[in-house]
């Protein structure tokens, strides 16, 4: 199992485990990170969710889900 040690990283993190398969929303992920041990402030966790390039963000405002634009898939190893 992998340790993040930055937002960035933890959302990474559960992309990889199929997290956004479906929707989730901020309250979620922040539930969810909660879970596997990260406290990351709401303000550098949302700016780790804006900059994922491979969640978008669909709803409105106060009530957005981000879902995954794609699956993550293992890259092989050289």
């Amino acid at each position: 199992m992998s340790v993040a040690k930055t937002e960035t990283e933890a959302i990474h993190l559960l992309w990889s485990q199929g997290f956004f398969k479906n929707g989730q929303t901020f309250a979620d992920i922040k539930m969810e990170l909660g879970k596997q041990g990260y406290h990351f402030p709401d303000n550098f966790l949302g700016m780790a969710l804006t900059r994922a390039k491979y969640l978008t963000k669909l709803g409105k405002r106060g009530n957005y889900k981000y879902i995954q634009k794609y699956p993550h898939v293992e890259e092989e190893k050289k």
